[in-house]
């Protein structure tokens, strides 16, 4: 499966695989990103801090994912990509007719697939589907950059979905219900990311300030160039003598 350069995928850059995040750029997971005092200055993390490291978002469906992830990558100077937006795009289907004819195994699927490709590009902030963390051959793709929680309450969520007629794990159903029992189930594997993010209800600048700060906050030294600040006063070290001309002169 392919997919073609789209307004938001056009100009990427020539496929590569992109390794593992060096040490100092993978984030000490913790349970929850502290939010910085409005009254100190911010200190965000910088495109070239971040090497082309992708962010993926998840998150459930209404958690501002594609909003939040387009302003991120604005921000950065990245790409923004969504997996539901590119699952249409390669199909030439909507994502409720690929959940009608294909179910959500087929989705599920699809979904690696395209995942398994975006993972080869650098430089991108993605937002995923809500349920792309519970297949486990997803983390393997995920792993590859810094995956950011969106941790939003249900009541929000329902209430930026009531009416929505696309999400096709939530028509016909009691809402409050289904978004409850589908955190239940997924909470434990949104709680992987190396970053969450909790709701507060502020703009999605200062949203895009706190991903930034976590970011930043947790960035650990290079430790390649910690090495190459090291100096070895040759003059200091004891030359390593010769056991034979060690017995002439003993």
């Amino acid at each position: 499966m392919s997919f073609s350069e789209s307004a938001d995928s056009k100009a990427l850059p020539p496929l590569q695989r992109p390794k593992r995040p060096p040490s100092h750029l993978q984030p000490q997971r913790s349970p929850q990103a502290p939010s910085p005092a409005l009254s100190q200055p911010l200190s965000l993390i910088t495109a070239a801090e971040l090497k082309k490291t992708n962010l993926y978002l998840v998150g459930m469906m209404g958690a501002g994912k594609t909003t939040i992830g387009r302003k991120l990558a604005t921000r950065l100077g990245y790409r923004f990509l969504d997996t539901d937006a590119l699952i249409e795009q390669s199909t030439g289907r909507t994502v409720t007719d690929v959940f009608a004819k294909e179910g959500e195994a087929g989705f599920r699927e699809i979904e690696t697939q395209v995942l398994a490709q975006v993972s080869t590009h650098t430089s991108l902030v993605v937002a995923t589907g809500g349920g792309i963390v519970t297949q486990q051959m997803n983390w393997s793709y995920l792993q590859h950059g810094v995956v950011i929680w969106l941790d939003v309450p249900v009541a929000v969520l329902a209430s930026r979905l009531s009416g929505d007629s696309t999400r096709p794990l939530i028509q016909d159903v009691d809402l409050s219900e289904k978004l409850t029992k589908l955190l239940a189930e997924r909470s434990d594997r949104y709680g992987q990311s190396d970053i969450r993010i909790g709701y507060e209800g502020k703009s999605v600048k200062r949203t895009c300030d706190r991903i930034l700060t976590a970011l930043k906050q947790n960035l650990r030294p290079d430790p390649k160039l910690a090495a190459a600040q090291i100096t070895i006063n040759q003059s200091s070290i004891n030359p390593v003598m010769d056991p034979a001309k060690k017995e002439k002169t003993s």
